[in-house]
């Protein structure tokens, strides 16, 4: 039998209670990681952790404040000695329109879905250099960082930033040894995405079924599969792949009919 993917390695999951994020930790546990993740809401992150079982643990942190995003990646250290690897999961996706997005919106975004992943990358790399040691870090994005929907104008402009900044980051580390890939996820069935569904789309019980219906592959991604692929990036399996964003997806930016 062949050794587990992530064996002896320490991860911390921003957002990673729920979700793709969720999904994410319970993979890299499986593949022999050491497994760290953070939220917002203690009730939700103790009983995560308590269901994960193995060596996993929680660190209450809401990324939207850099410090508490800083102290998270130190607390991952502290716990375990090192931070091997990062995946950055939290993500902000309220709506807004280029007319109807407020600066406060705007301020929200930039906070969750940028300004963390760069701090927090920062504490990482910071870590890896120090002790001269390699490491890897995937970066979730998302489709609509290509352009998105109208009303998806700050979280399409944020993600897309994210998307410049792991290539810069990848390009400045690659002497490092620090590997750096981002995923730009499809449409998802989470349950976030549920909740956005059902407060800002006035969905029903029926939505997964009739989004999925509306795809070519007949259903909506999930999230186990985006968790493989991103497992994937984080091993040596990925060999030397550095700076590249993958599309996961069933469209095909720039293809027509």
């Amino acid at each position: 039998m062949s050794e587990p993917l992530l064996a002896g390695r320490v991860l911390l999951v921003s957002g990673g209670t729920q979700g793709v994020g969720g999904g994410i930790a319970r993979a890299a546990l499986r593949e022999g990681a050491t497994v760290v993740v953070t939220g917002r809401r203690p009730d939700v992150g103790e009983a995560f952790v308590r269901d994960l079982g193995g060596d996993s643990s929680y660190v209450r942190c809401d990324v939207a404040d850099v410090e508490q995003a800083r102290d998270a990646v130190a607390e991952t250290i502290r716990r375990h000695g090192r931070i091997d690897s990062l995946v950055n999961a939290a993500g902000l996706t309220s709506r807004g329109s280029l007319l109807d997005t407020s600066p406060e919106l705007f301020d929200q975004h930039v906070a969750v879905n940028l300004k963390a992943p760069f701090f927090m990358m920062q504490a990482a790399v910071g870590d890896m250099i120090r002790r001269g040691e390699p490491g890897t870090i995937v970066n979730i994005s998302t489709m609509s960082s290509h352009g998105g929907q109208p009303h998806l104008a700050p979280y399409s402009a944020t993600k897309a930033g994210l998307v410049g900044l792991t290539r810069n980051a990848a390009h400045a580390h690659r002497w490092d040894r620090i590997r750096i890939n981002g995923v730009n996820i499809g449409w998802t069935e989470t349950e976030g995405e549920d909740v956005v569904q059902r407060e800002f789309h006035d969905a029903d019980d029926t939505w997964v079924e009739k989004a999925g219906s509306s795809l070519p592959m007949g259903q909506l991604g999930q999230v186990d599969d985006v968790a493989a692929l991103v497992v994937l990036l984080l091993s040596e399996r990925s060999g030397v792949v550095t700076g590249s964003v993958i599309d996961w997806d069933q469209q095909v930016i720039g293809g027509l009919d």
